[in-house]
């Protein structure tokens, strides 16, 4: 393995491994008290949505986010992601309306709004694309401890990106609520959803 990718994949290990710590430190403890996140995951952004509306954070205030980062070229991680959070959603039903899911894209180079309105209706009618300038996109990330990195590069437009892959649950006000990994069954995701939406987890 070269030492690039080797960096690589150590630095997605180590954004997982916050997440993580966010994730749990979200849940009701075991005295039904709420505990604060130890790392803060999310926060102010300016992007574009698929029908070319610049957008903030404060245009998806008052409900829950299930968001993911990832790119519409993804062979693999992200049409999976995204088709468990679209699943878990349908399983809620009525009660899957009160989220809104979400997707960021890493590779704003590629993923014009056009694309990512295309992506997105494959996946979930209800589902939001967002891109932007490279600075945007930047800045998205940083807040969510997003990594992601070119890789397998042919050229401008022929490359593969490595990413975390992670669904984020924000709550209502903006703030990380938990988190579901990779791999995560839709089953799993909308019974997680499920406790959130009843009190069980609090944003």
């Amino acid at each position: 393995m070269k030492l690039g990718r080797i960096i690589a994949v150590v630095a997605a290990l180590l954004v997982v491994g916050l997440v993580a710590l966010a994730g749990r430190a979200t849940l009701w403890n075991d005295g039904g008290q709420h505990q604060a996140a130890a790392v803060p995951i999310g926060g102010p952004f300016t992007l574009v949505d698929h029908t070319g509306k610049t957008v903030t954070e404060q245009d998806f205030r008052g409900r829950p986010m299930l968001i993911y980062f990832g790119y519409a070229y993804c062979p693999d991680a992200c049409p999976t992601s995204l088709a468990i959070m679209a699943q878990a959603l349908d399983m809620l039903g009525p009660q899957g309306e009160e989220i809104t899911p979400v997707f960021i894209t890493v590779d704003p180079e590629r993923d014009t709004v056009e694309t990512v309105a295309g992506y997105v209706q494959a996946f979930h009618p209800r589902m939001v694309g967002l891109t932007g300038t490279n600075e945007q996109v930047e800045a998205a990330k940083k807040a969510w401890r997003v990594y992601s990195a070119k890789a397998n590069v042919e050229s401008a437009t022929d490359y593969l990106v490595d990413h975390s892959s992670i669904i984020y649950l924000m709550g209502p006000d903006g703030s990380f609520v938990t988190h579901f990994s990779h791999g995560t069954t839709p089953e799993a995701v909308a019974e997680g959803l499920r406790r959130y939406l009843s009190g069980k987890m609090i944003s």
